[in-house]
């Protein structure tokens, strides 16, 4: 067994979850893809930082699996649908977050996240925070963690030919929201996730109520993301249909325009907020984090 396992295997045993402060509402965080819950080097970092700045703030986050090893790989294996399930129970086996809490989605955790908002009733979030994630899916993958190359690499390929092949929509997490924008019927017909929350396959109500009792929906782009194509998908935006050139904003899609998501009174409401931050895909400082995110968001 290598040091770097030994070191996985010391951190999955602890790092879940952080004791509690109950004067400020909990935070509870999900990864992105190729990571996990407790790396020290990624979600365990941030969870430090957090608690340095919101002193004995509870937070929980999500690990699908019983180690971090198996939570990295569900990453890439588990369909959405089955983790949000999971997290589901998790939440709300969690008394300290019956009141309510906050959530801090990175890239893929993100929309995973706001899956958890809109099917998850015990999921009582105020505030979502989208760091990177990709609400109108991806249509490239360009490069992924040295740390696990193969795997991606893997992705890649069956990503680039068979996205909505049946088996690889089960069995391939990042097929569930590729998006082909030169086959806008055949994604809507064939996604079995990102098609569904976003109410592209029918108007499911209560993902609409469900959504619109945030109190505010914050949108991170990192403009210099080499990760995530295109990178307006970060502010819900994406190619315009029958190309991979042009980009359209949320405001111009049908998914704001026929108000498929209820996000044209979330709008109304002042709930929508779209920040950008220079910088590659997740690399931010942590005084804009403190001054942008923090501040107005997370210290109540």
């Amino acid at each position: 067994m290598t040091p770097t396992v030994y070191i996985i295997l010391f951190f999955s045993s602890f790092c879940l979850v952080t004791s509690a402060n109950d004067s400020i509402t909990p935070i509870v965080l999900w990864h992105g893809m190729g990571d996990s819950c407790c790396f020290p080097f990624s979600l365990g970092a941030l969870m430090e930082k957090l608690n340095a700045s919101l002193p004995g703030v509870h937070t929980v986050s999500i690990r699908i699996g019983n180690n971090v090893i198996e939570d990295m790989e569900n990453g890439f294996f588990k369909h959405p649908d089955k983790q949000i399930q999971e997290a589901c129970a998790i939440v709300g086996a969690d008394p300290l977050l019956a009141e309510g809490f906050n959530a801090i989605g990175l890239s893929q955790g993100a929309q995973f996240l706001r899956g958890l908002v809109q099917r998850c009733p015990q999921a009582k979030i105020k505030n979502l925070i989208s760091l990177g994630g990709q609400h109108q899916g991806v249509y490239g993958l360009p490069r992924c963690g040295s740390l696990i190359a193969e795997v991606c690499d893997f992705v890649r390929r069956l990503l680039n030919h068979a996205a909505y092949v049946p088996e690889v929509q089960k069995m391939l997490v990042q097929a569930t929201f590729w998006h082909d924008p030169l086959n806008e019927e055949t994604y809507k017909d064939h996604s079995t996730f990102l098609a569904d929350i976003n109410n592209e396959k029918i108007v499911n109500s209560e993902y609409i109520r469900n959504l619109q009792s945030l109190q505010n929906f914050v949108m991170v782009k990192f403009e210099n993301d080499s990760m995530v194509v295109p990178v307006e998908s970060e502010w819900f935006g994406f190619y315009k249909p029958g190309q991979s050139v042009e980009t359209e904003s949320l405001q111009e899609s049908d998914i704001f325009i026929d108000d498929r998501l209820g996000l044209q009174k979330m709008s109304d409401d002042s709930k929508l907020h779209f920040l950008s931050v220079e910088g590659d895909h997740l690399r931010f400082k942590w005084e804009w984090f403190e001054e942008n995110i923090l501040e107005p968001f997370l210290k109540d």
